[in-house]
């Protein structure tokens, strides 16, 4: 059976008050996607993390990126990605100097390395996930 609108599956979702990443879900949400950085070191952290760090300052990125690697997905045990498929997985570095394992929305096989991404945002009731898609 094809699914539709009415009967795919839902896609897994963060919980936006977990203490460690629910600040950065709760900043998806707003479209907002946020790392941090050490203000005395210059150090970009990510995945954001719930440091009580007076040095740590969170800002926005501006969603611009470069495929690093990826994979396309063509089997997964999970209702929602078992739909899903085929679909692409990559790390794509940020031009803020930061790496995130995201969805490219793309067909499979025209991704490459070296790509320019840009965000994208897939909304959900209490949250947005964070995806890319080829930029221009």
């Amino acid at each position: 059976m094809v699914a539709t609108a009415d009967t795919a599956p839902a896609r897994p979702l963060p919980v936006p008050d977990e203490a460690d990443t629910g600040p950065f879900w709760r900043a998806c949400a707003e479209h907002r996607l946020t790392y941090q950085r050490r203000s005395d070191t210059g150090e970009v952290v990510f995945y954001p993390r719930g440091h009580d760090d007076p040095d740590l300052v969170t800002l926005d990125s501006a969603g611009l990126g470069t495929v690093y690697t990826f994979t396309v997905v063509r089997q997964h045990g999970h209702p929602f990605f078992r739909a899903h498929t085929p679909y692409t997985v990559a790390y794509v570095d940020l031009d803020e100097g930061f790496r995130i394992l995201t969805e490219i929305d793309a067909e499979p096989g025209t991704v490459h390395v070296g790509q320019r991404v840009e965000l994208h945002w897939e909304d959900h009731d209490h949250t947005s996930v964070p995806i890319f898609r080829p930029a221009g």
